[in-house]
């Protein structure tokens, strides 16, 4: 009955005969379809038991598997007990399934979660301290390879006088300094690691480092950029010690430039502390690099006057001032033309090594009016004309003022005290005081002083 049933499974799995054409000639050949497995009919005597020696003799050989039990039946595999591991699960289903004669396996194993688990109780951890102790060796000789390398990158650091020749100035040369010791400090950890066999813990370490410079960089980006404008800084070398200077509204004396900021002393005798970002970002006005300097000011003539003549009379009188230089010649330009008057704007030329702005301008400015008076020519005041709605006519007013000015007493005009002009008040010579106080204290900050990234020995940008 059994071969009976057999021929017609074997018939009826057959495969029908092909009814389509055949494919051309050109078309690739179909790839051939992988055998299906099929469960013999029959079991010889004694295969159960085969297959449980089998596999109970694989798990034997195994640690994880020492508690699992293994029972066949008809070429079914059932599998019970508990593993320490969860992938212990189906890695003992497919070894199982890999026995000859298995038809399939019923896994029933589970997960030992309790502490005296294999592999993951005090047994466990007993051997990681042994193994710990037994690497002991290994990490000393790592830890002094480690101590080595970054003991001969300090070294090659500390030749600062190499480091100063080849670089521009000491900011650099110890930011040079810096990237060598921590060059070999991050090399040594790397060999010293790759020595106990660590790479997979050195990797996970670079990794949380990057991780970490990135949540760094945008947390300090403001200092990290007040760092490098104070490397380019150093390098550019904007400006002299002690020179006049304008940085966007801020205006001082340089005393000196450190890694941080730019330190100035205002005309006001006061320190001033600029972050050397801002400074790097800043329009920087230097009044000490040239020598030339020019003054201005405005003045205004009738408008009834020749504005013309009193150009030519205020352009002589500038050139008269024994301040004044010859070349470039001063100028006088007619400006605007305004309400009761026209604007002239004269300009003159000073040597600021021999003649201080401030009293240049300042003797200039009376020279000029009084020439221009002198000449007949008006400087009024600016006049306001007041125009009154006829129908204010009916209001008490103008009576009201007239009755004012009646009984208004005309106050004496007190005389005006002449003042005697001494030499003192003629004397156009620069004042230093700011510039003594500069270099007074650039002189006895001697422990600042040697961190002035100022050079003199190098050329102004």
């Amino acid at each position: 009955m059994r071969a009976l049933l057999a021929s017609f499974a074997l018939l009826t799995a057959a495969p029908a005969p092909a009814l389509l054409p055949a494919a051309p000639e050109t078309e690739a050949p179909a790839e051939p379809e992988a055998p299906v497995q099929t469960i013999d009919d029959t079991q010889d005597e004694g295969a159960d038991e085969r297959i449980a020696q089998r596999i109970s003799g694989i798990f034997a050989e195994l640690p994880a598997f020492q508690g699992v039990s293994v029972a066949v039946s008809e070429g079914v595999v059932t599998l019970s007990g508990e593993v320490p591991k969860q992938e212990d699960i189906t890695r003992a289903e497919a070894i199982a399934a890999r026995v000859s004669g298995v038809v399939t396996v019923e896994n029933g194993l589970e997960r030992n979660v309790s502490i005296s688990a294999q592999g993951t109780g005090l047994s466990s951890l007993a051997d990681r301290w042994n193994g710990l102790v037994a690497m002991l060796p290994l990490i000393g000789l790592a830890l002094l390879v480690w101590a080595g390398i970054s003991l001969l990158g300090y070294l090659i650091a500390s030749l600062g006088t190499l480091w100063h020749r080849l670089a521009p100035n000491s900011f650099l040369a110890e930011l040079i300094a810096s990237a060598i010791r921590f060059v070999f400090v991050i090399g040594g950890l790397v060999v010293a690691l790759d020595l106990i066999g660590a790479g997979a813990l050195l990797g996970a370490v670079l990794g949380g480092a990057g991780v970490i410079g990135l949540a760094l960089g945008f947390a300090l980006r403001e200092t990290i950029e007040n760092y490098l404008a104070s490397l380019m800084l150093s390098l550019r070398q904007p400006f002299r010690a002690n020179d006049w200077v304008l940085i966007d509204d801020l205006e001082g004396r340089v005393i000196r430039l450190t890694s941080r900021a730019t330190v100035l002393m205002t005309l006001d005798g006061n320190h001033l502390r600029i972050p050397n970002g801002q400074v790097f970002r800043a329009v920087i006005t230097n009044f000490t690099r040239n020598p030339q300097r020019r003054f201005q000011f405005d003045l205004g003539v009738d408008a009834d006057d020749d504005a013309r003549a009193a150009r030519q009379l205020g352009r002589d009188t500038l050139a008269a001032l024994d301040f004044v230089l010859d070349e470039p010649a001063p100028e006088a330009r007619i400006m605007e033309v305004g309400d009761s008057n026209v604007v002239i704007r004269f300009l003159g030329w000073i040597d600021q090594e021999k003649t201080d702005w401030w009293k240049a301008q300042s003797r200039a400015i009376p020279a000029v009016k009084e020439a221009l008076e002198e000449a007949g020519f008006g400087l009024p005041e600016p006049i306001y004309r007041l125009r009154f709605d006829p129908r204010s006519a009916t209001l008490p007013f103008e009576n009201i003022a007239e009755a004012g000015r009646a009984n208004e007493k005309v106050a004496p005009r007190k005389a005006v005290q002449q003042v005697t002009v001494t030499e003192a008040d003629e004397d156009v010579r620069p004042v230093n005081e700011i510039a003594e106080m500069v270099e007074k204290e650039r002189r006895e900050s001697g422990g600042e002083q040697d961190k002035d990234l100022l050079d003199s020995s190098r050329p102004v940008e």
